[in-house]
């Protein structure tokens, strides 16, 4: 199968965007390559060695390409991404060269070519992400192996927000705890929380391509039975309109109008359809900063008293935003934890 490939090259500040962007635009999957420069200040905690760079992009650059089927107007999709992204800097935001092309592309040579740089990473004390396709042997019997394949869905671990959530996750899960996944993605975390002891979880998010990964890489770790993986969004979980209807349905560009929980009416939801009991003891989510701060209130609705929400996603200039969307809705800010550019918050139910 043939697919139109769109490559940008834009700095790191400007990839969350960009890669919106994409996706609005109608990509079918974006690929996001950072400098791989030895300047660049990494985490080592866990024995990582980086003597050699990962790449050639200059430091603070990134190049961002987004896939397309073949019967696309690719006139049509350059023309609307091109003023999209030069608006950027009127909102403070440096898209650097801004740099647009495209080719038309075989799809093994992108579904598959960047498997041969995702290798086993050791992200904490106690979990390591091994590549489905990767041989892998535990260095000692407390590890545990987050076996994953994660497709076209976002959550390899590689990113620092990934990371930075299952630590987070290593940090406050004592066992027995329920979980709630908002964003899933490839369904890391929700793999990552029920190997470090959690009872169960339910992983949401509202892209079928997601769903369908989060729920391949559950059956990969043997976990159909714990883990719960569901196309929709909290809100309607919790009985809401739906973020479809909401400004934060704006921009996510998945959210789709009148979507709830995979077609089923918020009061024919049920526990049991669910796989956990309102209210959990901890949702976690790894989304862009911009939709995090539109649904603080209904994270602190879906938890129990002295519940824990954790959630990154956020890039440094935005920690100062969330911040305060937490404090507003009533969150007492017990941790923040970076790593490079990235911010996470572990935040309290008062």
């Amino acid at each position: 199968m043939l697919w139109h490939e769109v490559t940008i090259h834009t700095t790191e500040d400007a990839q969350e965007m960009i890669s919106n962007f994409l996706y609005e635009a109608g990509a079918g999957g974006v690929s996001i390559e950072e400098s791989g420069t030895l300047s660049k200040e990494r985490n080592t905690r866990y024995g990582e060695l980086y003597d050699q760079p990962l790449n050639d992009i200059p430091e603070g650059e990134a190049v961002i390409k987004g896939y397309y089927a073949d019967s696309t107007d690719m006139d049509a999709v350059i023309e609307e991404l091109t003023p999209r992204v030069a608006e950027l800097r009127e909102y403070g935001i440096d898209p650097g060269k801004s740099l647009i092309s495209w080719k038309i592309v075989d799809e093994d040579e992108w579904a598959h070519a960047w498997k041969q740089y995702f290798k086993p990473l050791r992200v904490s004390e106690r979990l390591t992400i091994k590549p489905t396709w990767e041989e892998y042997t535990p260095e000692s019997p407390d590890e545990a192996i987050i076996e994953l394949d994660p497709g076209m869905a976002f959550g390899t671990g590689t990113h620092p927000t990934t990371a930075l959530c299952l630590r987070a996750l290593e940090k406050n899960i004592s066992g027995g705890e329920e979980v709630i996944d908002v964003g899933t993605g490839s369904g890391i975390l929700a793999v990552g929380a029920m190997l470090l002891g959690a009872k169960s979880v339910l992983a949401l998010d509202l892209d079928p391509v997601a769903v369908e990964s989060a729920r391949e890489n559950v059956a990969l770790n043997k976990l159909e039975k714990f883990i719960t993986v569901k196309e929709s969004d909290l809100l309607s979980l919790l009985g809401g309109e739906g973020v479809a209807d909401t400004a934060a349905g704006e921009m996510w560009p998945s959210a789709r109008p009148g979507h709830t929980l995979e077609g089923t009416p918020a009061e024919q939801v049920t526990e049991d359809s669910l796989g956990v009991t309102l209210p959990v003891k901890i949702v976690v989510a790894n989304i862009l900063a911009e939709i995090i701060v539109l649904f603080t209130d209904d994270v602190y609705r879906a938890l129990q008293p002295g519940g824990l929400y954790i959630t990154s996603g956020i890039y440094k200039d935005k920690e100062g935003l969330v911040a305060n969307a937490l404090q507003g809705s009533g969150f007492e800010i017990m941790e923040v934890s970076r790593e490079e550019d990235w911010v996470a918050f572990t935040a309290g139910k008062r």
